[in-house]
């Protein structure tokens, strides 16, 4: 029998043993953590909208209209109007034919990954796509080939020695390192060789581009660029769910062969009621995007001159490299220690060698909330001092 303790024992010895965080009330920057206020800068909420009045009350409102549960499958009876409003806006949204409504993110790239590609068939994957992505392509059968990091290049000289079905998959934002994929370059590449180009825009929607509506169209990309696009709603929207957005023909295809939305019940109607309402409030809200951009322009310029080594990234997302496990814990515990919770990153969420802190902003922080941070890090930077600690 498989020795569980002893696997536990071992990451705990290289750093790598995870603890869950009990939060009490709701997600904004000043959390209650096991009992504690923090100052949050960890969530993926990047404009403030899980915690937006008008948002709980839309939920509040659809109750007595939709109850609570899904109920059953959208197949069966669990497919209720509110749900098809919302993908009707999403598909308005992303400027795309027709949407289709996930459960989870994860849930979307596993089914919709697994349901367009299979046996003999091909998918080429950036080796930093998020775990989902990852799994999706597993699940599918086909074959995975794996090009580096935004290597268009590579990607290019895959797809000429391949030939039957090839499916190009890639994040728009990339979750860990927060840089945008060369979006215009790979959908050049997919139309030369045949490819059928899926990007999963979790990070980008909401945060990108004109009105907020993502990676894919701040590069003035089209449907016919990207045939495929995954998003979530639990991040910059502020709800819950994920959906998929393309043309009617591949959304209907897709309720016939994507399992994971197949085979589970259908989301809480109230749920996408909300969504509706948060996607209102970032179509017309662009002072919460100007002022988060604001906000990360002089992290950056601040951090970069106190030492910190940066990723290239000009999202929310803005990791400070470490390398070393335990250096990353001792960082992220220091400012801990003075009221901050930024979590430490460490492999197999990124490559050995490669742990940081995920710094992540969110629109409802206020400069004050960036000056603490700011404080907290010029306190803490003799922790990266050590010979080779990335600095």
């Amino acid at each position: 029998m498989r020795d569980f303790a002893l696997e536990l024992e071992q990451r705990k010895q290289a750093g790598l043993y995870r603890t869950r965080r009990q939060i009490s009330g709701p997600q904004q920057p000043v959390l209650t953590s096991d009992g504690k206020p923090l100052l949050s800068f960890c969530s993926n909420d990047y404009l403030g909208l899980a915690n937006h009045p008008a948002n709980i009350d839309a939920l509040r409102d659809a109750l007595p209209e939709t109850g609570l549960g899904g109920a059953a499958s959208h197949l069966i009876c669990g497919h209720h109007d509110a749900h098809h409003r919302l993908e009707q806006r999403l598909a308005e949204f992303t400027g795309r034919s027709s949407a289709l409504f996930f459960s989870t993110g994860y849930m979307a790239n596993m089914g919709v990954i697994s349901a367009l590609a299979g046996r003999g068939d091909t998918i080429f994957s950036d080796r930093l796509n998020h775990a989902s992505i990852i799994d999706g392509c597993i699940l599918s059968r086909a074959k995975i080939r794996r090009y580096a990091h935004g290597d268009v290049a590579a990607l290019e000289t895959m797809l000429a020695q391949t030939s039957g079905h090839k499916l190009v998959v890639t994040d728009g934002v990339f979750s860990m390192d927060g840089d945008v994929a060369p979006l215009k370059e790979l959908a050049r590449v997919c139309r030369a060789h045949d490819a059928l180009l899926v990007v999963d825009d979790a990070h980008g929607i909401g945060v990108l581009g004109p009105q907020g509506r993502g990676s894919i169209a701040a590069q003035g990309l089209s449907e016919e660029d990207v045939p495929v696009l995954i998003g979530t709603l639990g991040k910059a929207v502020g709800t819950s769910g994920a959906f998929v957005a393309g043309s009617s023909v591949l959304m209907d295809y897709l309720v016939q062969k994507a399992r994971t939305y197949i085979y589970t019940t259908a989301m809480p109607p109230a749920i996408a009621a909300a969504t509706c309402a948060s996607i209102d409030l970032i179509e017309h809200d662009d002072d919460r995007r100007r002022h988060l951009e604001k906000l990360i322009a002089a992290f950056r310029q601040q951090a970069t001159a106190m030492g910190y080594q940066l990723m290239p990234s000009e999202t929310p997302i803005q990791p400070i490299m470490v390398g070393d496990n335990w250096t990353a814990l001792e960082l992220s515990k220091a400012l801990e220690q003075q009221g901050l919770l930024v979590t430490a990153i460490r492999p197999p969420t990124v490559p050995e060698g490669e742990a940081r802190l995920r710094v992540t902003f969110s629109a409802a922080h206020s400069e004050a909330d960036l000056n603490r941070l700011l404080r907290a890090l010029s306190s803490c930077r003799h922790l990266l001092s050590s010979p080779g600690v990335a600095v």
